[in-house]
């Protein structure tokens, strides 16, 4: 019996998506979970699972095409597979020569001796020939994501192309020229299996080589995005700058109590949540967006935090923040950037919010002004912290100083408003006493 693979059931406001890369062949054994392929949206990735036990007998869209919410992409054939399990037991119940050629129909039963694998992950260690005790896991509880074994591949993509390279290795540079028609398309399954989709190379010469990736969907609708925002919005930034020492002592003071009792660290992201809240009730219009000609107020506080995946930036929603604890906080932005990390993130995880946090520090940067993710009307920056002199009571002293940045929407929002707002902010980090007293 024929069974169809659909597109999963996609949220209103995704019309399309792209398919990316191909986990099976046709003619390939898949077990029910197994993945098939993934599907890239505007705002998250979806993993496409094989609904029953078969063969896979048609792919009706290939990698890139566009497709929509419960379109058919592919059909599997599970009379096949019940006949083969038939075969199985009935060959081991047998002499010996039978059981010899019926083990190649049993040798993908194995997989399930990994039961911390996904069958993603599984798929690539075995088109890859890997073994996942030789891969590092980054996941707290010691998982293999798929995002570790496609970093994995691509580290060792540059060995294995050395090893296919035909020319001897002292003489490797002279005949490169002669060469590269015949060689260069030798290592192009292993790069095509680690990008979402296949790059167009430009013919090389020499050293210079150059190469046409397109752009992913996700990347696509962030480009969009951005420029609507500063076609569309009058963006200003205000900065200020706030002593980070408070809220460091505060940490080192209760961190492991803290991190003993609800089981996560205390970060600086809960400490600026928090204080945004309150600032946020304080200045509304800040909270607000703009419908046409009109003002929306919203009477909630779902504050997005951004966070950098493998795939890109994305913001997910902490809903009614302002009900939240900081252990509640912490936990849900642990969440957010495990699920980012493994491509899980849902499109109820994206949708919404009224306020945006970006932090540019974890990279390095020490100042920069950034752009407002619409329909919001502002964004708060955080960035690098850093030794500097200031002065307090008369003297120079040393405090470990931040830079903040408000980018915000002159059309609704003052100038007299965006710094008082970021003036709250500042007084809240630099007396956290605040936070518990709501002042």
């Amino acid at each position: 019996m024929l069974v169809e693979v659909k597109v999963p059931v996609l949220a209103e406001s995704v019309a399309e998506a792209t398919l990316m890369n191909w986990h099976k062949n046709i003619g390939d054994t898949v077990n029910r979970g197994d993945s098939l392929i993934d599907i890239e949206t505007d705002k998250v990735t979806l993993e496409v699972a094989a609904p029953n036990n078969g063969i896979l007998t048609q792919i009706l869209k290939q990698g890139g095409e566009e497709v929509y919410s419960d379109e058919v992409i592919a059909r599997i054939e599970t009379e096949i597979s019940e006949a083969k399990t038939v075969e199985v037991p009935i060959s081991i119940k047998t002499a010996a020569p039978p059981l010899q050629q019926s083990l190649p129909d049993i040798e993908p039963l194995k997989q399930t001796d990994e039961p911390k694998l996904s069958p993603a992950v599984r798929n690539l260690l075995h088109q890859h020939q890997l073994n996942a005790a030789d891969i590092p896991a980054s996941s707290t509880d010691g998982r293999l994501t798929k995002e570790d074994v496609l970093k994995h591949i691509e580290r060792t993509g540059a060995v294995q192309k050395v090893r296919a390279a035909p020319a001897p290795k002292t003489e490797q540079p002279k005949q490169a020229p002669v060469s590269t028609p015949k060689s260069a398309p030798q290592p192009q399954p292993v790069a095509k299996k680690s990008i979402a989709k296949s790059p167009v190379q430009t013919p090389m010469s020499g050293d210079r080589a150059e190469e046409r990736v397109p752009m992913t969907r996700l990347r696509k609708r962030a480009a969009e995005r951005l420029l609507m925002a500063q076609h569309e919005n009058a963006i200003l930034t205000t900065f200020n700058e706030v002593n980070m020492q408070p809220v460091i002592d505060l940490r080192n003071r209760y961190k492991e109590e803290f991190e003993k009792i609800h089981g996560v660290k205390l970060g600086l992201m809960s400490f600026f949540t928090k204080a945004t809240v309150e600032a946020l009730k304080k200045f509304p219009v800040i909270n607000a967006s703009v419908d046409g000609e009109d003002i929306i107020y919203h009477g909630f506080f779902d504050i997005g935090i951004a966070v950098s995946s493998p795939r890109g930036l994305v913001v997910p929603i902490i809903r009614d923040a302002d009900e939240m604890s900081f252990a509640a906080i912490e936990t849900r932005i642990r969440e957010y950037g495990e699920k980012a990390r493994d491509s899980k993130l849902t499109i109820e995880d994206l949708t919404g919010g009224t306020f945006t946090i970006t932090n540019g520090g974890v990279f390095g940067s020490l100042l920069s002004t950034p752009i407002i993710n619409p329909p919001q009307s502002a964004i708060l920056g955080m960035h690098k912290m850093q030794e500097r002199p200031v002065a307090e009571k008369g003297q120079v002293v040393i405090r470990q100083m931040m830079y903040l940045a408000l980018s915000y929407d002159h059309r609704i929002i003052d100038g007299r408003e965006a710094v008082q707002f970021l003036v709250s902010i500042k007084e809240q980090i630099e007396d956290p006493t605040r936070l518990l007293l709501q002042v």
